[in-house]
């Protein structure tokens, strides 16, 4: 009997209702890939009407990019970036290939599935922008220094999310560099290896194309590399990104994909009045707790918890 197109139903089904559940989770991973979705589909569908009413064409074929892209993008001209601050944020979110999207976001969901696995919500978080930051100033600096780039000074410009994706792949390589992965023709790879080898890529391929694209990357992996070598040390270089004002700004990004009913949840919280063995005796409750359902996960799987024990899991994510 031939069953195959029932196979790859099956198989597609599984596929849809594990990636359903994956944003359905609403945890910074699932936020980070879908805020970079609908950013390129905002892009593309706003370059379309443009396209299609004649507007952009002039200003594609002397900057290469549609208008929308210029405006997020990052500009390596200082004098054009004090006009546009908000692209060093916004830049690390603006993909306009589908090929370029889908490489960015596959490393970042194998990349973030392996930090969160070591590592919180809060640092991936705060990783991907910080990554993205300092891929940033490391390409602007580049291009402000070297000789080479300076007749392409005046109309160079960045985009991408690889600079915050590779913060958190070399990162999570740093945290688990003996960890095995799969690699077609080589089967099971340590981590840092597949880390070095993207890193070496980069610095080979400056040369030869898009040599801003590959310093950002640069700079990203080498955030994500020392943000593990401090932690080492105790010391969360990002803990002073949640600090400050800009924090309500990357909440409230997020707060626009997550449930209405958790949208004011938890925004007061009472001051601690209880004595240091007493708030320490209840850290350790909740965390032997949240120990417990992860173990679940780990025998059973996630759907096998209830509703009381994924809103928990969900709030202490949060913390």
């Amino acid at each position: 009997m031939y069953n195959a197109p029932n196979s790859f139903n099956n198989q597609a089904k599984m596929s849809w209702f594990a990636l359903k559940r994956f944003f359905n989770q609403k945890t910074v991973l699932s936020n980070l890939i879908f805020i970079n979705v609908t950013v390129f589909l905002i892009i593309n569908v706003v370059g379309l009407m443009l396209f299609l009413f004649n507007l952009d064409q002039s200003f594609i074929a002397e900057r290469g990019v549609t208008r929308l892209t210029y405006w997020l993008s990052l500009p390596a001209d200082l004098k054009m970036l004090i006009t546009k601050p908000w692209t060093l944020i916004t830049y690390m979110f603006v993909q306009e290939g589908l090929l370029h999207l889908l490489f960015n976001i596959l490393v970042l969901y194998i990349g973030g599935q392996i930090f969160t696995n070591y590592l919180s919500q809060k640092m991936l978080l705060s990783t991907y922008f910080l990554g993205g930051i300092s891929g940033a100033f490391l390409y602007i600096l580049a291009f402000n220094l070297f000789p080479v780039f300076s007749t392409s000074l005046a109309n160079a410009i960045a985009f991408g999310s690889s600079a915050s994706v590779l913060a958190i792949f070399i990162a999570s390589a740093a945290r688990a560099p003996q960890l095995p992965m799969q690699v077609f023709f080589f089967g099971q790879v340590p981590l840092k290896y597949i880390a070095i080898v993207i890193i070496a890529l980069d610095v080979l391929n400056i040369r030869n194309g898009n040599a801003g694209g590959h310093i950002a990357h640069l700079g990203g992996a080498l955030y994500g590399f020392l943000f593990i070598q401090q932690l080492k040390k105790g010391k969360n270089t990002g803990r002073s990104f949640e600090n400050i004002p800009m924090k309500q700004f990357f909440n409230r990004i997020l707060s626009w994909f997550k449930k209405p009913k958790h949208a004011f949840k938890n925004v007061y919280s009472k001051p601690r009045a209880t004595s240091d063995e007493d708030f320490l005796r209840k850290k350790a409750e909740e965390q032997a707790e949240i120990d417990l359902i992860l173990e679940k996960i780990k025998k059973s799987g996630y759907s096998s918890l209830s509703s009381q024990e994924k809103t928990r899991l969900f709030d202490a994510s949060k913390k």
